[in-house]
């Protein structure tokens, strides 16, 4: 099955249009073409079947990877740009393979208030798709459209030698110099980053520490994955690369997940003539996991069944499969059962239910469907067909309603209440995302954390709700973190369109952090008490809009009622508990006080489904 993301829309990304293979912008990915013409040789040597060749090496062990501070503590999401190329891949590929059930016209909905309660029919959740690949092998083979087809060989054909060691930290690319030209997806590259995350991209290394998820696959650069996910090859287990005359390969011999025993074993083969082979061994304990091709910056993946496959024909976008443990919720399927009884009249939604609804060591998470608003340093495009809405701009996913409290000053994970859980949540509609022009009039993240998508730790956000702290210059280069998860800050509420640039007072963060007590790094979320010394970096408004270009629609004409429905999921062949639904109207009802205060009662929410006035 082929799936384009967004049809014939032009899409675009922080750096690049892209549209029919051409990149036009200020920053230009450039393609790596080796200066190497020599005619390419035609692979002589052949694996040898059923042997692994990291049983002959010796390999570091350990009971249990974990790479400095808590990489999770206190974590809220791991939100990141273009999750809704996940979504909407999941989504088709569940109906294809039936593994979800499609949204019957008369699906089972039913308003008590102002909640929408959907009853799960067996249409709401994706069911698990377990890795199936031990001892198995997978050969890409170009094809006449640019792209690739697949093909499962009948067992894991490990080639020798392994080559070189290669020292990669967690979330960690080194770059590799191959003895050839390699054609791929109608490019040629005479080098690859190996990333310890299980993949192998061109033009430029990932070490990102976003989710290991299809939209990765698909909107980074060129990329070959043997096993896409969240490895560290720091703690235990080795990575190595041989590059020989005929192909180059790189193998992951018992590389263990993050802060986790069970590990991975497997390779990827580069041949001279375009061909990419993968081995995966029978000893694999890690069954989540991306594994296919990707031209990079595309919104085309041919979703197979690897296992299966015996001539696929892909296309000219990714081709492979997602495998994951977990029965995941489907937001696009939930989007289309509640706008069959719903009008179309909303920004966002809200979803909570009666069973766990987030895994993958999330508390909650949001997704951007659509944007149309330029200068938030976010890609614009249109809402897919498939959410059956043209409002509808971003879906929350809160989750199970028994992990929240009614109580506004409890907290329930970090410094977070659950009003600040869902404030966070619905702000990542807007934020956080800026990246400004720094004291040398470079391009800089600096005031960004985690994924890049939540404000750093070091960064004074005014206890901004999207992270970073309230933080008090003592002087003498002397800090401290006095108070977090307030508010939405000044420059928060001009990315919300509430504010002009005028009215955004000057703010700092904290350049090279030191005597950091407890240890907080950039990524970390917020903490009170938290003291350290450091360069205080001084921003304006100005510096964000050099780069990110001007807020538009401006204040002027942004929108200033923000329409919200709350939905409750509840399981199926069960009813909806009179005494939760009251509860999470409750919720409800505290987050519009909430938000106004938080907003400074420049924006309100309007929570109710129908609302009279």
């Amino acid at each position: 099955m082929s799936v384009d993301i967004f049809g014939d829309v032009i899409y675009w990304t922080k750096t690049a249009i892209v549209a029919a293979g051409v990149l036009a912008s200020g920053v230009q990915h450039a393609c790596d073409s080796g200066s190497d013409t020599r005619a390419p040789q035609t692979p002589t040597s052949t694996p040898t079947a059923n042997t692994n060749p990291c049983d002959a090496v010796e390999l570091r062990t350990a009971a249990r990877s974990a790479g400095g501070p808590d990489k999770w503590a206190g974590v809220i999401d791991q939100d990141a740009p273009w999750g809704v190329l996940d979504s909407l891949w999941n989504h088709r590929s569940a109906l294809a393979h039936g593994q979800l059930s499609p949204v019957s016209p008369n699906a089972m909905t039913e308003d008590i208030g102002d909640i929408a309660v959907l009853q799960d029919e067996g249409d709401l959740f994706r069911a698990l798709n377990p890795y199936d690949l031990l001892d198995l092998g997978l050969r890409f083979t170009p094809n006449d459209s640019g792209g690739y087809d697949v093909a499962r060989t009948s067992s894991a054909a490990f080639r020798s030698p392994l080559g070189d060691r290669v020292t990669l930290g967690d979330d960690d690319t080194s770059s590799l110099a191959m003895g050839f030209t390699f054609p791929f997806f109608g490019e040629s590259h005479s080098s690859l980053f190996i990333n310890s995350d299980g993949n192998l991209t061109f033009e430029e290394g990932d070490n990102a520490s976003t989710p290991r998820n299809v939209s990765r696959l698909l909107s980074g650069p060129p990329r070959l994955s043997p096993f896409l996910a969240d490895l560290d090859p720091s703690v235990s287990g080795g990575v190595f690369a041989a590059t020989l005359a005929d192909r180059t390969t790189v193998t992951w011999c018992r590389v263990p997940g993050f802060g986790m025993s069970a590990t991975t074993t497997v390779q990827a083969s580069l041949l001279t003539d375009g061909v990419v082979e993968m081995a995966f061994d029978k000893g694999i304990e890690l069954f989540d996991a991306i594994v296919g091709v990707s031209p990079g910056r595309t919104g085309t993946f041919h979703a197979v069944d690897l296992s299966q496959a015996e001539a696929n024909t892909g296309s000219t976008g990714a081709i492979g499969e997602r495998f994951s443990r977990e029965s995941e919720l489907d937001i696009v399927a939930v989007a289309q059962k509640f706008f069959q009884t719903h009008p179309d009249a909303y920004d966002q939604i809200i979803i909570f239910g009666n069973q766990p609804l987030v895994f993958g060591g999330a508390f909650a998470y949001e997704t951007t469907v659509a944007n149309s608003i330029q200068g938030l340093g976010q890609p614009t495009f249109p809402v897919s067909p498939e959410f059956r809405s043209q409002e509808l701009s971003s879906i929350v996913v809160m989750g199970w309603l028994d992990k929240y409290s009614e109580d506004l000053a409890e907290k329930i994970v970090g410094e977070n209440t659950t009003m600040g859980v869902l404030a966070h949540e619905v702000g990542h509609r807007w934020l956080a995302f800026f990246e400004f022009s720094d004291v040398d009039r470079q391009r800089s993240t600096a005031l960004l954390g985690r994924a890049n998508a939540h404000w750093s730790f070091f960064f004074d956000s005014d206890a901004s709700v999207m992270e970073g702290n309230d933080i008090e210059d003592k002087g003498g280069g002397m800090f401290e973190t006095v108070a977090a998860v307030e508010r939405y800050s000044a420059l928060d509420q001009y990315a919300m369109g509430l504010r002009r640039d005028t009215e955004v007072p000057a703010f700092f963060y904290v350049e090279s952090p030191t005597n950091v007590i407890p240890v907080e790094i950039n990524t970390s979320a917020p903490q009170v008490g938290v003291t350290f010394n450091g360069t205080r970096r001084d921003i304006v408004i100005q510096d964000v809009i050099d780069i990110e270009g001007p807020r538009f629609p401006s204040v002027d004409t942004s929108e200033k009622v923000h329409r919200q429905a709350f939905i409750y999921i509840v399981s199926p062949d069960t009813e909806a508990d009179a005494a939760e639904v009251a509860k999470l109207d409750r919720i409800r009802s505290q987050f519009e006080t909430f938000f106004d205060t938080a907003t400074d009662g420049l924006m309100r929410a309007e929570t109710r489904l129908r609302p009279s006035t």
